[in-house]
């Protein structure tokens, strides 16, 4: 393994507990390599640019992915307390949860199945692909040196099709039950920490939301509301002597479709500080607590808020948020920022290959998406001293000035800190050393650094 700089080292030997000492050696060169890999991410493109490709034991680091005895989920439990003790701040801690989809095709690619791809798809164009589909919980958190919340994944598992448990004789688990089992971790990870959930209309299901609310230290769920929800009023108090069960719920609600159209309806008008342009925005709310009830289940006290754009430019929504002492702007505030999480869905497939991995082992594709998702937050962590300490340029164009530094920065940044280490040889092969101007130089380092 070549020398790496003292911080990163400081970051890896986090994980050294997972292996055992020669595999732990495969695995640092395999990480290193998926940073400075430009193109695919697969266990050759690695080995390549690591400048292994005359390696004969090859065959050694595919064992890390699809062989090795390690665990996902424990190295996902040491990647989120070190995102915790570095970006957590003292607050409450706020976390994302989605899917996405990693478009693969392959007769040994068991647990693929046809999904409808989010990407290619619109309000008004439906577009389906074959894939794997992942979940992926994200911190997100503010990053001081980028001035802006980032969505930093550490907790990335596999559901498979509804057809790959059916072949295997195995009860389906929807994305709520895999959300379900995710938040449980979750909690028990954190244990004393205040933590809220927000996630889109997928999560919205009644068995989910009651599970967070019913853990031993409730879990805060901020989603999306159907605007045609069955709400009720909380139960009336039960009389004295009255037979029977007590009761449930209360009176039917109007739906918050009714009340979008309705004259009588009191909206209020506010100001939410981070809209999803980064600015403020003035829109309308109007909120209230309910209980809400679907296919038969107990009744679950939800805050509902209703929202609509004074401007017309966005359909009217709601917003459900299971803490019913939580201001509504508040919720607004949280929700929006779960848009990070596309953000970095897309910087994941731009910048670390996600979707270029060639494995068809189970086990080993099991373990490659998720660790080129937490190798995301991984270079949030070693970036995070260099920009604190301003020792990194941001990468600036006459055409698109930039303020502050983003992912490619950053990755670029963790790779100038690899090829430095390294000496950046040219002709390491021949006594005499061919030698470079210092602007043709400066030119191939940017390449490098900043190379998909």
């Amino acid at each position: 393994m070549p020398a790496l700089p003292a911080d990163i080292i400081a970051i890896l030997t986090m994980f050294a507990p997972l292996f055992s000492q020669p595999m732990f050696e495969h695995a640092k060169l395999l990480l290193i390599g998926a940073i400075l890999a430009p193109g695919r991410r697969t266990v050759a493109g690695v080995l390549r640019i690591m400048g292994l490709a005359d390696e004969p034991q090859f065959q050694r680091y595919h064992r890390v992915l699809n062989r090795a005895v390690w665990s996902s989920r424990q190295a996902a439990g040491i990647l989120l307390r070190a995102l915790v003790m570095i970006f957590g701040g003292a607050g409450p801690l706020l976390f994302g949860l989605d899917e996405t989809l990693e478009r693969r095709r392959g007769a040994k690619i068991k647990a693929k199945g046809i999904y409808r791809d989010a990407v290619r798809s619109s309000h008004c164009f439906f577009v389906k692909a074959s894939g794997l589909r992942w979940v992926s919980m994200m911190l997100l958190a503010p990053i001081p040196w980028a001035g802006r919340v980032w969505a930093l994944p550490f907790f990335t598992v596999l559901a498979p099709s509804e057809r790959y448990h059916a072949e295997r004789g195995l009860p389906h688990k929807t994305l709520a039950d895999w959300a379900g089992q995710m938040v449980s971790q979750l909690r028990r990870w954190l244990p004393e920490r205040v933590i809220v959930l927000v996630a889109d209309g997928s999560y919205a299901v009644l068995s989910l939301l009651r599970h967070c609310a019913t853990l031993t230290r409730p879990v805060i769920v901020v989603t999306r509301l159907r605007l045609d929800a069955r709400l009720f009023a909380p139960a009336p108090e039960r009389k004295p002597g009255t037979k029977g069960r007590p009761r449930k719920k209360g009176a039917r609600l109007p739906t918050l479709k009714t009340l979008v159209t309705s004259p009588d309806t009191r909206w209020q008008r506010v100001i939410v500080p981070r809209w999803y342009s980064h600015e403020p925005r003035e829109v309308e709310i109007v909120s209230d607590v309910a209980l809400w009830q679907s296919g038969g289940q107990p009744p679950l006290p939800i805050r509902w808020v209703l929202i609509r754009d004074p401007q017309g430019k966005f359909q009217p929504q709601a917003l459900l948020c299971t803490d019913l002492s939580v201001d509504p702007v508040q919720s607004i505030s949280w929700f929006v920022l779960r848009w990070q999480m596309e953000t970095t869905f897309q910087a994941l497939r731009t910048h670390l290959g996600v979707e270029t991995q060639r494995q068809w082992n189970e086990q080993a594709i099991a373990r490659t998406t998720p660790a080129l998702m937490g190798l995301f937050s991984l270079i949030a962590l070693m970036a995070h001293p260099h920009f604190l300490r301003g020792e990194q340029p941001i990468r600036q164009a006459s055409w698109y000035p930039k303020a502050q530094p983003t992912f490619a920065d950053a990755i670029a940044c963790v790779r100038r800190q690899i090829w430095r280490s390294q000496g950046f040889v040219m002709s390491a092969s021949h006594p005499d050393r061919t030698k470079i101007i210092p602007v043709l130089h400066q030119r191939l380092i940017d390449a490098l650094c900043y190379a998909a």
